[in-house]
């Protein structure tokens, strides 16, 4: 099982990701197509090929193939967004907050999954991303559909451990040379 294989590849010193990422894969009460959805955009999200390569195959495995490529176009449309609106947040001009985007997002409005999926894997991959703007409007968009904060926060917990090992795994790759 590749998830086994990512837990002992994480050394000791971080022993605390082994288990959280135990944890919040192993005893989510997420649905499945939740869970494995935002497992694989963060997965792809936090840009570790170790972590991609040990993660993709399960979640494959667990999602319909609609979700398998909903979740591909959650990571994709969100690291476009993330550094668009990240970006005009952080301009001192407020001027730049009234000007047209001008970029498709039509994934957003038919992703072809349930909505709450789609904009739970969105704020996940935001977390990672760091956009407060994006991580305020999908999770808005998530309470307004009766989602519960303990839902929302189990997606960005996922993204949490996800973008550590991807850290702690790519960083160990490149000091053994």
């Amino acid at each position: 099982m590749a998830l086994d294989e990512l837990k002992s590849a994480i050394p000791d010193y971080a022993k605390d990701l082994r288990l959280n990422l135990g944890s919040v894969i192993g005893n989510s009460d997420l649905p499945q197509q939740q869970l494995w959805g935002t497992v694989l955009a963060c997965a792809i999200a936090s840009r570790s090929p170790i972590v991609l390569r040990e993660l993709e195959p399960e979640a494959k495995a667990n999602l319909s193939p609609e979700a398998y490529t909903a979740a591909k176009s959650a990571a994709a449309i969100m690291a476009m967004n993330n550094v668009f609106y990240r970006t005009r947040h952080l301009l001192s001009d407020p001027e730049y907050g009234t000007l047209r985007a001008g970029l498709r997002m039509n994934v957003i409005g038919n992703p072809g999954v349930e909505k709450t999926d789609f904009e739970l894997w969105s704020l996940a991959v935001s977390a990672i991303n760091g956009c407060g703007q994006c991580l305020d409007s999908h999770e808005q968009v998530l309470r307004k559909a009766g989602v519960d904060r303990e839902v929302i926060q189990e997606a960005f917990k996922i993204a949490s451990v996800i973008q550590a090992i991807g850290v702690t795994l790519d960083s160990e790759a490149v000091l053994r040379g």
